[in-house]
Formats: structure tokens, C-alpha cells, sequence
């Protein structure tokens, strides 16, 4: 009897989003559980087949990012223990990958999937304080290589996000005096984004776009990787 072929990624239906954009109009418990086939159907299941096929790519390129397809999926429900905004469901998809599969090693590639606009992210996002630290300084101490991966970014049209920035230089590196190396000092996050079109969730082109994506990046993460090897193994995580 012949095996059962593999299922592969064939795109993202309009019912994925249709379905994001119902449930932040009935962010209940009861309506979710109603509706929970459908989150799994046409959510979970293609972003899962998408994830194992983005993996298996990566691994052949040599780009150190991976995961498990299921576990790498960020839950749905929401953490609401200290938040004000008790709604008990995120209204988008996510996932992420790094070097070794863990959602809190640093050094990430995300995807968002949500309907009011969906991206691709890359880099050190909301590093603990040791950690920012030693980006920091490998920012400051070694401003020549800093500038070449940033110039790399710029040649894949990609810039660090000035979302997050203090008003003033961190303590330790008021004497800074090229632009670039201030600006990057100020952030305190070091992350690259690229926007997804909708159209692009529809078919298999999708994975060509991540991978894409992964390999421009990789100047960034290389760069804070190295930064980050002066510290124990056990600080390169970001605590829960």
C-alpha cells in the first residue's frame, strides 16, 4: 500500500484572517471554543506546514535558526495576569525561530500574521539588562564593524527599528561621538523588520520571503551573537 504523500505548504486561505478579524470582534471564551476548528484549521495547520518547510530551508542554507513547527507557534491565549486588558485572546499569529529552537534564546526570526498588517522581524528584542549591555559595548568598542553590518542591512534595504529609544546616552557611553554609534546606543532593541502584503500569505512564495528575509538579517544577529559570546551560556536567554 503506498504511503500517504507529505503535506506541504500551499498558502494561507482569506478564512485565516476572516478569522482574526471575528474573533477581536468576540474576544470571549465562548465564542473562541465554538469556533476553535476553525483557529486550527486555518491558523495552526498551515502555519505549522509553513514553519516545518521554512525550517528544513534554513537547515539547508546553513542559516543558524530553527525550532519545532508546533512548539515555535506563539499560544493564542493571552497572559493577563498583570494587565489591565483582561480580553483572553491575541488577535494574530506568531511564531519564532532561533539558534536553538527555544522562544527565549536571543537572536530571533519572528512572523506576524495579523489583519491590520502582517511582517517579518530579525535581531535582539527587549534584551535584559546584561544583555543590552554587551551590545552595547560591542557597539561602542568596535564602531568599524558595526558600521559594515549596518551597511550590509542598508544593502538589503533593511535598518535597525527606532521604535524604542532613550532620550540620552546609556551611562558608560556619554563619550560617543559618531551618529550612528549614538543612535544604536539609544535603542533598546536591536531589530530589523520587513512588511508582508497580504497576497503574500496565499501561496508558496511566502517561504522564499522568509528565507529572504533570514539572509539579509543575518549581518545583524552574527554581529549580536558575537557581542553576546563574552557572557555565560546561561545569560543569553531572556528570562519569563
Amino acid at each position: 500500500m503506498a504511503s500517504k504523500p507529505a503535506a506541504v505548504f500551499t498558502g494561507f486561505t482569506p478564512e485565516c484572517l476572516q478569522f482574526l478579524r471575528d474573533l477581536a470582534a468576540n474576544n470571549e471564551r465562548a465564542w473562541f471554543l465554538a469556533n476553535k476548528p476553525v483557529y486550527e484549521r486555518a491558523v495552526l495547520a498551515p502555519l505549522r506546514l509553513l514553519l516545518a518547510e521554512v525550517i528544513a530551508a534554513l537547515a539547508a542554507r546553513e542559516i543558524p535558526l530553527t525550532g519545532d513547527p508546533a512548539k515555535a507557534i506563539f499560544r493564542i491565549h493571552r497572559d493577563v495576569r498583570f494587565s489591565h486588558d483582561k480580553l483572553p485572546y491575541k488577535t494574530h499569529a506568531g511564531a519564532v525561530l532561533t539558534r536553538d529552537g527555544s522562544k527565549s534564546m536571543l537572536g530571533l526570526l519572528y512572523l506576524h500574521i495579523a489583519p491590520e498588517g502582517c511582517f517579518l522581524a530579525s535581531g535582539f528584542y527587549h534584551p535584559e539588562r546584561e544583555q543590552l549591555a554587551a551590545l552595547r559595548e560591542a557597539i561602542y568598542t568596535e564602531p568599524q564593524r558595526f558600521a559594515a553590518m549596518q551597511a550590509e542591512l542598508a544593502g538589503a534595504k533593511l535598518a535597525l527599528g527606532t521604535e524604542e529609544s532613550l532620550t540620552r546616552l546609556p551611562r558608560g557611553f556619554e563619550e560617543a561621538t559618531d551618529p550612528a554609534v549614538i543612535a544604536a546606543l539609544k535603542l533598546k532593541s536591536l531589530v530589523v523588520r520587513r512588511d508582508l502584503a497580504t497576497a503574500a500569505l496565499a501561496g508558496r512564495k511566502l517561504i522564499d520571503q522568509i528565507i529572504a528575509f533570514a539572509e539579509a538579517a543575518q549581518p545583524l544577529l552574527q554581529f549580536g551573537w558575537s557581542a553576546l559570546s563574552v557572557l555565560d551560556p546561561t545569560d543569553l536567554k531572556r528570562q519569563r
